[in-house]
This record gives C-alpha cells, structure tokens and sequence, in this order.
C-alpha cells in the first residue's frame, strides 16, 4: 500500500462530531482507525457503521493513547494521519496531501499542516493561535507521540520534515459550558506538565526540541519552558497580553475576547491555582 495513508482518531463521547471527522478523513483515506476511551453514547455505533475499525482502550492520556494506536492496532498504510474528532480535514488540504504523498522523497517522514481553531462559529486567525502548523502526518515506524501529560505533539525520529499549506480544522460544537469543564480537567494534566518542565523531569530522546528559531512547535516549547520559569500568578497577565493587545487577538472581535480571557488568561490562573495547591 505505497503511500496510502491510515487516519487515527481518539474518541470519547464524540457522536456530535464523529461524523463529520470521518466524512473528511475518508477524502484521504480508506484505513480509518477510531480508539475510543469506552464512550457512553453512540459514538462507535456511527464509526462503525461508517466503516472504520473502532478499538476500545483505557484512557491515561493523548500521548499514550495514540502510541497504542500505531502499535497495536495493525495499521497497514505506510503514512498515519492523526485526526482529534472534533477536527476536520479541510477539501484543499485532503487535495494537496494526496498530491504530495504520491511523489515524496524517501527521507521526508514527517508532514506539517495549518491548524485553524473555529470557536463559537468564528475562525480565530489572530493572537498568534493562525496559522499554526503542526505535524499531523507521519510516515509509519518512523514516528510517534511524545509522551507529555499536555501539549504533547507529534515527533520523526529521522529524516526531514516538509510543510503543506492547508487547513485542519478544530470546531467543536459543544457549548462554553462544556467548553469549560474540559479545561478544568486539562488543568490537571496541565499542571503536571508543568512541574514536570519546572524540574527538569520525564526528559526523553525523542521529544520537541526547545528552540525559539525553530519550528512553531519548538518556538512554542521554548517558550513553555520560559513560562514554567516566571513566577506563580503573574505569567497568566502576561500571556494575556502578549496574546489579545501585542498579537493583537483583539481583531477576533468579542469571540475573540472570550477565548482570549478564557484560554489565554483564566485557564492559566487555573492552572497556577493547582500548582500552588
């Protein structure tokens, strides 16, 4: 199956989204794979009834739960797509993959794409969250997520990496409510992750290199590393600024002043809060 492609998507209550995520993924590929954390709704009667493998795995977090994916649940494709369920493959993007995959050199093992966040109906394009490229796609064996607690990000453990310009789209449908019980779950995580960049621990070989002339993802985890440095309850204001006033996410109107405060600035006292309980 040269160059065919398997999209992996991670699932836990997603019947309001399952649907239009592998209608997209089905553009790029014919080796659909959900794993689902035992959903209590009818998430994997639709997967299923759209013909992709569902897989039933306990859930620790992201990193974990897609390495059992590509390890374990026979993947046959050479290239592996990871897919979030509430994340849709754009039309341009599921054009311009197929086209570079047919022709890309043997050492390219590794595929970045724009990640555009729709929130409450409106694409958030400033405050630096557009666009945000990402490897999202890459050659199978050659590999893998690294293992964080949070903002864990795909990784090629060789070989060279090239960029194609198209959107993967993020919308949930849910409301803010629900938006927010998440985030008080990730604040855990979060935390933990924190700390764990705060001391030094959970180093590993193949992980996101902190660069800040780097990849977006490097700049991003240099940038992380910094922010585990600067002190409690403080770092949230700042975030908040440099976001909404110097990467002027205020252009996102008052969608964008909700997420800002939300994202930017709420979640992150959240997450200082549990540091310091």
């Amino acid at each position: 199956m040269n160059n065919s492609i398997a999209v992996v998507i991670l699932t836990y209550n997603e019947e309001l989204h399952i649907e239009r995520c592998i209608r997209s993924a089905q553009a790029v590929s014919n080796e659909i794979i959900v794993v689902d954390s035992f959903s209590t709704d009818n998430t994997c009667a639709i997967a299923e009834k759209m013909g992709a493998k569902v897989y039933c795995h306990k859930f620790e977090n992201h990193a974990k739960q897609f390495n059992w994916a590509i390890e374990d649940c026979g993947i046959e494709s050479q290239w592996i797509w990871r897919l979030d369920a509430d994340e849709y493959i754009e039309e341009t993007l599921a054009t311009k993959a197929l086209q570079t995959l047919k022709n890309i050199p043997e050492n390219v093992n590794g595929v970045y794409v724009n990640r555009k966040i729709i929130f409450m109906g409106r694409p958030l394009l400033h405050g630096g969250w557009y666009p945000k490229p990402q490897i999202k796609i890459i050659r199978r064996g050659f590999g893998a997520c690294e293992n964080k607690w949070m903002d864990e990000h795909l990784v090629v453990f060789s070989g060279k990496t090239i960029s194609i310009d198209g959107d993967q789209t993020d919308e949930n449908l849910k409301d803010l409510t629900w938006w927010s019980h998440k985030h008080v779950n990730y604040a855990s995580r979060e935390a933990i992750n924190t700390l764990m960049i705060e001391y030094g621990l959970l180093k590993q070989e193949n992980e996101v290199q902190p660069k800040f002339f780097g990849t977006n993802a490097e700049r991003k985890r240099w940038l992380k590393m910094k922010y585990a440095k600067t002190p409690l309850f403080v770092r949230p204001f700042i975030n908040f600024f440099i976001r909404y006033i110097l990467k002027a996410g205020f252009l996102d109107g008052k969608r964008g002043f909700i997420w800002h405060f939300f994202q930017g600035f709420w979640y992150r006292m959240l997450v200082d809060a549990k540091i310091y309980e």
